[in-house]
Order: structure tokens, then sequence, then C-alpha cells
């Protein structure tokens, strides 16, 4: 794990904590108990994550109205944003799998990597604070803070544009779930595409889960 914390920039105190972060619950549940998931760490690791984006962009663009915020917000702490820094790190290389998981590629999974991203940055707030966890954003996710807020400013009227361009086309979004306490909830949204889903997101509203929905979906259909 040194080589890990060498890209950090951290060391941990209690190493245990970021073991517990690299543990995906397939690997828990083969464990038979004697493993802890990695779920609650990214569970918190959200809200860190989403709280540092938010004050900093608060902070430093006063001109900027709410709506901008959250979708500046959205961009920089979505699944693609976080599986880039998963990338850099080489995160899927530390992943504790199980062996179904292993076999089916989960090391490459996009929401496996940026699940374990989350958790990694709860880890490093819960044994180091959180000066030792905005470093990390700053250095990773934060530096990417001008192509969020220079990113497409409406992924459904992209989207809609885009299927438009054949007739007949019909675009409906769907919530399938929602989860957390009513301050801090997290919507899931999917979209669909003459009935088959295309896309899904999920953000803490739900026009950001539909937002990052659609911007899921115009990657697919780009592919």
């Amino acid at each position: 794990m040194k080589s890990l914390e060498e890209k950090l920039g951290y060391t941990f105190r209690n190493p245990a904590l970021l073991e517990n972060a690299l543990t995906h619950s397939s690997c828990a549940n083969e464990s038979r108990g004697t493993l802890q998931s990695n779920e609650r760490l990214e569970f918190l690791g959200d809200s860190i994550l989403g709280m540092i984006v938010a004050e900093h962009l608060y902070r430093n663009h006063p001109d900027l109205p709410e709506g901008e915020l959250t979708r500046t917000r959205a961009a920089l702490v979505c699944e693609e944003s976080l599986v880039e820094v998963a990338k850099v790190l080489k995160l899927g290389d530390y992943l504790h799998l199980g062996k179904g998981e292993e076999a089916g590629g989960g090391r490459r999974r996009p929401s496996i990597q940026a699940d374990a991203v989350e958790a990694v940055l709860a880890a490093v707030y819960l044994d180091g604070g959180i000066g030792s966890v905005r470093s990390i954003i700053q250095k990773y996710i934060l530096c990417h803070e001008i192509e969020g807020l220079t990113s497409p400013r409406d992924y459904k009227t992209a989207l809609q544009e885009l299927v438009q361009r054949q007739s007949g086309q019909v675009l409906k979004y769907r919530l399938v779930g929602s989860e957390g306490p009513d301050h801090d909830k997290r919507f899931f949204v999917e979209v669909d595409l003459n009935g088959t889903m295309i896309g899904e997101g999920k953000g803490h509203s739900k026009k950001e889960a539909e937002q990052m929905a659609a911007k899921t979906a115009i990657q697919q259909l780009s592919n």
C-alpha cells in the first residue's frame, strides 16, 4: 500500500482504514464476516467530497448562481470524474474483490472504481482530518475545475437534440430510487429511449440525477 500512499501524498496512521476502503462487498461477503466492505466509507466519502467541492465553488465563484454551482459540482463529482482519479491512482490494482467479481472484470468496472475513490477519501478524512482530504481533492479533482465550469450547461437539452435527428424518438426519465437522510438525499434516475434504458445517473436532487443520466446517455449514443 506504500505506493498508493505515495500517490495520495498521505501516510495512514491506521492502515486498516485504507484496507477497508479498498474492500469491495464481494470480498467482504466471501470472508463470512471477517472483513467489512467499503460501502459505509463510500457513503461518508460521497458527502465529504460534495461538501468540499461545494464550499470551494461557493468561496471562489461568488458571481455564479445556484444552478451553475450545482451543475459545476455535479460535473466534478460525477462517476466519470472519479473514474479518472482512480485511473491516475491505479486504484483498481489495489482493490480486494471476491472471486466472481474478479473474474468478471471488476477491477475495471467504473462504478466500483468510483465508489472506491469516495471510500478512500473518507478513510483519509477519518485518519487525518478535513485538511488532509481537502488536499487530495484539490490535487485530483478540483484541478479540473475549469473543465467543470466550461462543460455543457444542459445535458438533457443536448440529449434531446441528439435523438431528434431521427423522427419518432421518445425519451423518458424515471426515478428508480433514493437513499440517505432528507438533508443529504441522493437520487437515482434512468433515461429510456423508445423503452430501452440508455443512461443512468445519480445526484443530490432529481434534476441533477437527470442531468447525469442524460450525460451518460450521450456518451453511450456517441460510442
